[in-house]
């Protein structure tokens, strides 16, 4: 795995139901595997969130032109 010696313990709560449905999701067995995981997609798609924040309710029907 890459960035494995960037590795944290940590310890928290988290919702059981939600964890399960995020291992579902994202094809893993383990809890920690499946937090790694989301967290590691969340923070990757940063930039696309900030563009969805910035762009809400600005679009109209023609924004989007095809070549």
């Amino acid at each position: 795995m890459p960035g494995r010696s960037h590795l944290a313990r940590k310890s928290f709560f988290v919702d059981a139901r939600v964890l399960r449905r995020a291992k579902r999701a994202l094809g893993v067995k383990s809890d920690a595997e499946a937090v790694r995981l989301a967290l590691d997609w969340l923070a990757g798609n940063e930039e696309h969130w900030k563009l969805l924040i910035k762009t809400s309710g600005t679009l109209g029907p023609n924004s989007f032109r095809l070549p």
